[in-house]
């Protein structure tokens, strides 16, 4: 039998998350480990879905308010070896590298500020996510002004001069 879910994201409007996908029970220490080191002043809570022995909600991070949230969302998730960070201070692309480098990490589903609903496949064996819907569908093509806007809230936000 085979039940499809989708599970939307728990997160405040200033929180950015990394949702991904590991195989061994050391992720914990090592996401902890890649984010402190990568961005000073980074706050984040992290959970890992260990799918194998105690079958447990691993978490860590500095910040109480995201730790609990992120337990709460890979609890809800439940998808086997599963993870999620929740960020504020840093945006992913400062640390999704970093990230993607940990040797057990096999896959990051997706990096965002947006909504994000996570697409569940559940069986009698278990849970795996399928996939992720990430923000709205497009409005259109940009404009001539939309790209002016894109160029100069990139400047803004410091990642261009």
């Amino acid at each position: 039998m085979l039940e499809l879910k989708s599970v939307k994201i728990k997160k405040p409007d200033d929180v950015n998350l990394i949702l991904g996908q590991s195989h061994f029970i050391k992720t914990v220490e090592d996401l902890y480990e890649v984010l402190v080191n990568a961005v000073p002043g980074i706050k984040f809570g992290l959970a890992f879905v260990e799918s194998s022995g105690a079958c447990k909600i691993r978490s860590e991070g500095n910040d109480p308010e995201l730790k609990e949230l992120a337990q709460a969302n890979a609890l809800e998730i439940g998808a086997g070896h599963s993870f999620i960070v929740l960020i504020r201070n840093a945006f992913p692309i400062n640390v999704l590298n970093a990230v993607k480098a940990i040797p057990e990490v096999c896959v990051i589903y997706c990096a965002s500020a947006n909504p994000v609903e996570v697409i569940i496949a559940e069986t009698d064996m278990g849970r795996g996510i399928l996939g992720v819907i990430d923000g709205a569908r497009p409005k259109g093509i940009e404009s001539a002004e939309d790209i002016e806007w894109r160029k100069g809230f990139l400047r803004k936000i410091g990642y261009k001069l």
